[in-house]
């Protein structure tokens, strides 16, 4: 193995599908940093047929140190937008132009080519061409839709008429800011306008993030709820159900609280980890109920610390204070000195030492979702499914990452839970 690099910096991608034989950039070290320019994810890739996955995420990273039934704690030190505009907004496959599925096999309705190589052709929603035939070749069209330019000081955007929208679409990859090695397409090529004037505040975070899953997969599939599109798929990446929920990773979460100040602590499943990004956003309510928002070109600097023998099925995700629910927030001083007087009024000794911890679920539907979150926390504490309904609805929330299937069960948890599966340290650093 070469030796460990302190930074290891990412400027290329994958073809959509993360793959464990693939080869990884690294290793770097345990404690190192990853340094990335990662490409827009969602829709650039969906009008880019030959990108199997649905995104164009990173090339992943080797951690040394990381073996399967460890886990890897990422550190979200910076997320800078390079982009200056985007386009995104509800989407409708467009029958007989995928097999299967539109964002893991799109085909050529006229000549048949599957994942063909594309050329642009003007602009506006049937600029997308096949390079062999030069058919209308999309497979996703705008049922509403917007292009958003960004102010420079990061703060806001705005959406913009039709003439701007043609403007920008021009020269699409100098104002998304894509990074030389992508092959997307531009979305803001399609020039959508269909809400001008909308101000929207910015706050990024990365829709992708995560370990390598242990069998090939698109990208955009790694978790729950598009992963069941997976299930006796008619294209090469089929999975039965009990496949997908041993190989999965839940990298593709959307989830808006996974950015600066976050810590997200992910399941090692192939050797190294494989530690990939992307699918930056510039700004997303709870759930992208639109199904896609602003994607974005981005700098993204990570830290990240092997956690030896934390065996996870998913994601935890330590959130900022500020991105806490009101019921898991840590206690003040003045908060603990009340519980302990009603505590000593009923003869009670203490009330628990409790730490915010939040557990990723993901299914097909958010009640699925909801109980995989659950199931996963239990299993990890060892501790009955109630007892985590009880702990997430009083002193909790159970919040959308994304609309269909992908949730965040979010509780205060006893620190001799946490210390016993090695977690109270991080936890503790990270509240206080």
């Amino acid at each position: 193995m070469e030796t460990a690099l302190d930074t290891v910096f990412v400027n290329s991608f994958i073809d959509g599908v993360l793959d464990p034989a693939m080869q990884m950039l690294g290793p770097v070290k345990d404690g190192g940093h990853i340094v990335a320019n990662t490409a827009p994810g969602c829709w650039g890739p969906m009008i880019t047929p030959c990108i199997k996955g649905g995104h164009e995420v990173t090339q992943p990273v080797y951690v040394e140190g990381a073996e399967v039934g460890d886990a890897i704690a990422v550190f979200i030190k910076s997320i800078e937008v390079t982009s200056r505009a985007t386009a995104s907004g509800n989407d409708e496959p467009v029958e007989g132009r995928f097999l299967g599925d539109p964002f893991v096999a799109a085909r050529c309705p006229d000549c048949g080519t599957l994942n063909p190589q594309t050329v642009i052709d003007g602009i506006g929603p049937t600029a997308i061409r096949c390079a062999e035939c030069h058919a209308d070749i999309t497979p996703f069209v705008f049922t509403n839709g917007y292009t958003m330019g960004f102010h420079e000081n990061g703060t806001v955007g705005v959406t913009l008429p039709r003439q701007a929208a043609e403007e920008i679409a021009q020269d699409g990859r100098a104002y998304m800011a894509t990074p030389q090695a992508s092959i997307q397409n531009p979305i803001v090529t399609f020039a959508p306008s269909d809400i001008p004037g909308v101000m929207a505040r910015m706050r990024p975070f990365l829709g992708q993030l995560g370990t390598t899953p242990s069998a090939p997969m698109p990208d955009s599939h790694n978790a729950g709820d598009f992963g069941s599109f997976l299930l006796d798929a008619p294209h090469d990446y089929a999975f039965t159900q009990e496949n997908l929920d041993r190989h999965r990773t839940d990298g593709h979460m959307d989830i808006n609280r996974v950015r600066v100040g976050a810590v997200l602590i992910c399941p090692v499943k192939v050797e190294g980890g494989g530690i990939y990004l992307g699918d930056m956003h510039a700004m997303q309510g709870d759930g992208e109920i639109a199904g896609h928002t602003t994607d974005v070109s981005g700098i993204a600097h990570l830290q990240v610390r092997v956690l030896k023998g934390l065996q996870l099925n998913g994601p935890i995700l330590l959130p900022n204070v500020e991105d806490l629910p009101y019921t898991a927030k840590p206690f003040t001083e003045k908060e603990k000195q009340a519980a302990l007087q009603i505590a000593h009024r009923w003869k009670l000794d203490t009330v628990e030492d409790a730490y915010p911890v939040s557990f990723v679920g993901s299914g097909p539907t958010l009640n699925a979702a909801t109980d995989n979150g659950l199931e996963r926390a239990a299993a990890l504490f060892d501790v009955p499914v109630p007892e985590i309904l009880n702990r997430a609805t009083i002193t909790g929330s159970i919040e959308i990452g994304r609309h269909p299937g992908v949730v965040t069960v979010t509780f205060l948890a006893p620190i001799e839970y946490l210390r016993k599966v090695s977690l109270g340290e991080l936890v503790i650093a990270q509240y206080g």
